[in-house]
């Protein structure tokens, strides 16, 4: 097995696939904040939930949402409060400051010049 393995490594066939993967994970997690301004925009939201539909929206895992929201909170981005859930312990849900509204409005405008330029770039491309 070893064998093939660097084989496959020698061919570059499985290093163009981890490269492929690690830009995808830069992609995401250089999007990730938006997204999650974006969710926090239409209304408030528990953690639990924001990462459930960027898992599902975007692949992004647990692992990497509590720490942003842990950051975004520090930042004044977002405000906290707890309610008691019938089904488990207390939830903490997340709302839009007016900085985090701002942050939302900047960084969107700021996404679509970025997509629309690489648009722009990548013309007909394949």
């Amino acid at each position: 097995m070893v064998p093939c393995y660097i084989s496959l490594l020698e061919s570059g066939v499985v290093k163009e696939e981890m490269a492929d993967s690690t830009n995808q994970v830069q992609l995401k997690k250089g999007a990730l904040e938006l997204c999650v301004l974006a969710l926090l925009a239409r209304g408030e939201s528990y953690a639990y939930e924001i990462a459930s539909t960027l898992s599902a929206g975007v692949g992004m895992g647990e692992g990497t949402i509590y720490p942003l929201m842990r950051r975004m909170q520090d930042d004044g981005l977002v405000d906290t409060r707890l309610e008691e859930s019938s089904s488990g312990p207390p939830r903490k849900y997340y709302r839009l400051t007016a900085a985090g509204r701002a942050a939302f409005t900047a960084q969107k405008r700021e996404w679509r010049s970025f997509t629309d330029a690489v648009d722009r770039l990548l013309g007909d491309a394949r």
